[in-house]
């Protein structure tokens, strides 16, 4: 059984057990979040699309900061560049339960 869940403008599939890097969310550790926007599940009934009252439960693990990433802007024949970096804050949360 699997579902198709929407969070923080992404798409993720997920089944019970997995884990996810999603974009920040200010919840706890230890938490549970539960994701609302479900576009599709795949479960013993068959396909569904746009299912009514079906969500995801999930449990924060933990939270971070991805690798860096150099952005280095230059233009040639004006001395012109700038070196800057950035680490994009994640949540790490694991797939507890598909509630139909």
């Amino acid at each position: 059984m699997y579902a198709i869940i929407v969070t923080g403008g992404k798409q993720y599939k997920v089944s019970e057990g997995d884990v996810l890097f999603i974009e920040k969310k200010n919840v706890a550790d230890g938490e549970t979040i539960k994701f609302d926007e479900v576009l599709a599940v795949s479960g013993d009934a068959g396909f569904t699309v746009n299912p009514e009252g079906v969500s995801v439960d999930a449990k924060v693990i933990g939270q971070g900061k991805d690798k860096k990433v150099i952005v280095y802007k230059y233009k040639p024949k004006k001395g012109y560049h700038k070196k800057q970096g950035h680490r994009q804050p994640y949540t790490k949360v694991q797939i507890e339960k598909i509630n139909l």
